[in-house]
């Protein structure tokens, strides 16, 4: 079976500090979903028409399992948190087996 990651880019941040509230809501919620993160915010180095801003990374057992913790009550409440201002390009996308 394959696994199911979430990608999120954020091209737009400002002050990382304000996210203190997502990511208190947010972590718990992924774990309860059976992710777990591979990379949050580490060095980028882009090409083409790539961006260099924040990256998160975030792997779980299968698709089905990313699909559901996006659509979790927990999660839900995490993304109320998040601050006015962020943009991001969010994904939820299937590996290969």
């Amino acid at each position: 079976m394959a696994k199911g990651y979430w990608v999120s880019v954020y091209p737009a941040t400002t002050d990382l500090g304000e996210l203190t509230a997502y990511e208190k809501l947010a972590g718990p919620a992924v774990r309860a979903g059976g992710g777990r993160v591979l990379s949050r915010g580490g060095r980028v180095v882009a090409h083409e028409a790539g961006i260099t801003q924040r990256v998160v990374l975030i792997e779980f057992d299968s698709f089905e399992e990313a699909a559901a913790a996006y659509e979790s009550e927990a999660y839900r409440k995490a993304l109320v948190a998040l601050p006015d201002g962020f943009e991001r390009d969010f994904r939820v996308i299937e590996g290969v087996d």
